[in-house]
């Protein structure tokens, strides 16, 4: 197929971007059609296209013959129904993270994209962005070369300048679930045990723990600990370092400029976290339609990763609610 119409559900800000994106930055797409709850959001994110259709039902925009393949960018508490509608009417579907709020709403996608994807590529893609930042793919590489002899420890930090939404648990499930996709994909190791602590919270927090410090020990024996605060106040950060038994590697912030002023050095933080991975997203869609293009194996996380990383997840959730040391992670099959 030369040209893959795309129709992108929900059109709040994952969604206006991916839409963007994919009309901007990605050859052989078309903006098909948008679906939203608001029926103004959704046409006038529509109006942006050519040749674009509206609707408040995203089960019109998946069973549409405009439609080829689908962006699911909806509420996470949507994305398993949307999904499954996906795989009945053998759509693509690309899945923001998480790929569902329950790991038993996962194992059903698994098993549904299993069943559906039998005789060709797999369906269902998560939106696990970090795959393709140029610094983690990077990271992998030294890694995968042993350029830093045998991985021993890694430390991720993910910070934001302040949020109001959700709860303890949602930190974990809407924001560190990230690491616990981007860390085993690094170290080609899964999670295998976890370990919630807390220091004390911020004092302009209340409505959550925050931050949070979580440990996971992968099969491999590497500890990784992973650094979340959401309203760290002073700007965006994402950090990443690998130890090994020979060096060590580590991002470092992608800024544009630094100022030199006033005898001291400068660079600004982003307000969120699309400048920082703006490219990663563009870099993630142009790939998934490549494969759709091609016909191949979508190089984006399967829906199986999309079901370790909520494992990792509710084993988390389960170490900070009972207060226990090392939790295990269950495995699948």
């Amino acid at each position: 197929m030369d040209t893959f119409r795309i129709g992108v559900i929900g059109a709040g800000i994952m969604g206006t971007d991916h839409a963007r994106i994919l009309h901007r930055d990605v050859p052989h797409t078309q903006i098909a059609m948008v679906a939203d709850v608001d029926d103004q959001r959704a046409r006038d994110l529509a109006a942006e296209f050519p040749d674009c259709a509206a609707t408040v039902d995203p089960h019109e925009l998946i069973a549409s013959d405009r439609v080829d393949a689908v962006v699911i960018a909806s509420s996470d508490p949507t994305h398993a129904e949307y999904v499954h509608a996906c795989l009945a009417a053998r759509k693509p579907a690309l899945c923001e993270k998480p790929l569902a709020p329950t790991v038993g709403e996962c194992e059903g996608i698994v098993a549904a994209d299993r069943e559906a994807s039998a005789a060709g590529p797999r369906l269902v893609s998560v939106g696990f962005m970090r795959r393709f930042d140029v610094g983690y793919t990077q990271i992998r590489g030294r890694i995968t070369d042993g350029s830093i002899g045998v991985p021993l420890m890694v430390h991720s930090v993910g910070r934001g300048v302040r949020t109001t939404v959700g709860t303890s648990e949602f930190s974990i499930t809407g924001s560190a679930i990230h690491d616990f996709d981007v860390i085993p994909w690094l170290l080609d190791s899964p999670v295998v045990e976890v370990s919630w602590l807390a220091p004390r919270s911020s004092p302009d927090v209340h409505d959550r723990q925050d931050p949070q410090f979580i440990l996971l020990r992968t099969a491999d024996g590497v500890l990784s600990t992973v650094d979340i605060f959401l309203n760290a106040v002073y700007g965006y950060d994402t950090r990443c370092e690998v130890v090994g038994s020979r060096g060590a590697v580590s991002l470092t912030e992608p800024v544009t400029v630094v100022t030199d002023a006033a005898l001291g050095r400068t660079m600004q933080y982003g307000q969120d976290w699309r400048p920082r991975f703006a490219d990663a997203y563009r870099r993630q869609d142009r790939a998934w339609v490549q494969s759709l293009c091609a016909g191949t194996a979508s190089p984006l996380a399967t829906s199986e990763d999309g079901l370790r990383a909520a494992l990792v997840a509710d084993t988390v959730i389960e170490s900070m609610r009972s207060g226990s040391g090392f939790v295990p992670v269950p495995s699948i099959t």
